[in-house]
């Protein structure tokens, strides 16, 4: 009866396994990417203890172990930091208090800060930093909140996908012109990121030149929507990822906020200041080379 267990176990976590691969094809996919990590343990576990075969056991073990290897490895990196730093934030609608959140984004100067949730709320955050970061974009996303781009540099262009969760500025800086892009994606499948994904895709291809990216992923790094996010813009994740977010303050941590570049970068978690949300820095490298 026990071996009965472990094997229909070790079964029914080798195909959740492999279909958390399987974003690309159906967005369910990525909902179980992200559980990708203690199934692939559970897995490893539960086909050790069969009495099947050697030759079944330990490959399917070692495989795992490489899984979990990749993903200890992302989150332990530690790339060398660029010299161009993104502030990243989902705001949370409901904070009213966005004075700690002020001083710590002016005492780290970074030069672009990308936004979700702004909301009638928070927004006085946008209006206390303008001194600072006069440049601006505000895309409404839902009929509560919006993203946004501040920059200190010039701006030479401006874009809004009006509800579908993307603002973006073109900057002059001086590497050159360089797109910030601000992103908020819906929850998984059964929610709506699969088709909202798909169409933002063809937005950031169409963006020319070096891209960075901040955003609410709603989408851990290995997962098909951030993956494929970073094909269309020609970047990197930023290194080491740490959980940004927790599930109903529950202890189930998430890492799906996330800074993107052509070369990438290092990362640094930071307080949540109000938020539900820890904020992301990434000091990020521009040139793909």
């Amino acid at each position: 009866m026990g071996q009965a267990i472990l094997k229909a176990a070790a079964v029914v976590l080798s195909v959740l396994v492999a279909a958390s691969y399987g974003g690309a094809l159906h967005p369910a996919g990525d909902s179980l990417a992200v559980f990708r990590l203690p199934m692939a343990a559970m897995l490893a576990l539960a086909v050790i203890w069969t009495d099947w075969p050697r030759r079944l056991r330990w490959p399917v073990a070692g495989a795992c172990l490489v899984i979990l290897g990749a993903m200890v490895w992302a989150k332990t990196a530690r790339p060398e930091p660029g010299p161009v730093t993104v502030y990243q934030k989902n705001l949370w609608f409901g904070l009213r208090n966005v004075e700690p959140l002020a001083r710590d984004i002016l005492a780290r100067a970074p030069d672009v800060v990308t936004l979700q949730e702004v909301s009638s709320r928070n927004r006085a955050l946008m209006d206390r930093l303008r001194a600072a970061y006069p440049h601006r974009v505000f895309c409404p996303f839902t009929s509560w909140a919006g993203v946004a781009v501040l920059s200190r540099h010039p701006v030479r262009a401006r874009h809004c996908e009006e509800g579908q969760g993307l603002a973006a500025l073109q900057l002059d800086m001086p590497q050159g012109p360089v797109w910030a892009v601000s992103l908020h994606l819906h929850w998984p499948w059964p929610h709506g990121q699969g088709p909202q994904r798909d169409r933002l895709l063809q937005v950031i291809a169409g963006l020319e030149g070096p891209v960075v990216i901040g955003g609410d992923f709603n989408m851990v790094p290995w997962g098909y929507s951030v993956r494929a996010i970073a094909a269309a813009g020609g970047a990197r994740r930023t290194r080491p990822v740490s959980p940004t977010f927790t599930i109903h303050d529950r202890d189930v941590p998430l890492l799906i906020d996330h800074v993107l570049a052509p070369r990438g970068g290092a990362a640094e978690r930071l307080p949540r200041l109000g938020s539900d949300h820890y904020g992301v820095l990434g000091r990020v490298w521009l040139s793909r080379e």
